[in-house]
């Protein structure tokens, strides 16, 4: 299993960013796949998950309505549209993944891509 995040950089205060995570090793549709962050100083929370072969949907609630998470199978490639993104948002973002994991919990996930910086900052 292998994931590879990438999309980050630097934004100005409502601007936009796309994350893209590309799985390999693994069929992604029936994984629970998401984008978790880790800000400096602060423990790694679950941003965003879809979950396994039914799609369902997760979101922190300091996201919704901003970000936007979607999985293109045919790809085996997870993307996270983040719209209106604010100083808070600024972190390391994680695409993370697991076969059985139901929760948006960093805990519960058992393969882990690297990091991408967000930064949101005027």
């Amino acid at each position: 299993v292998q994931l590879q995040a990438s999309g980050g950089g630097l934004v100005q205060p409502g601007g936009s960013l796309r994350l893209s995570c590309a799985a390999s090793g693994f069929t992604l549709d029936y994984y629970t796949i998401g984008w978790f962050r880790q800000a400096p100083g602060k423990e790694r929370e679950g941003v965003s998950c879809v979950y396994g072969s039914d799609g369902i949907t997760y979101y922190t609630d300091s996201v919704k309505g901003r970000f936007t998470i979607s999985r293109d199978n045919a790809k085996n490639t997870v993307y996270l549209q983040m719209n209106s993104l604010k100083p808070e948002d600024t972190a390391v973002y994680y695409c993370a993944t697991d076969p059985v994991a139901r929760l948006c919990a960093p805990w519960l996930m058992g393969y882990w891509g690297k990091g991408t910086q967000v930064t949101v900052s005027s």
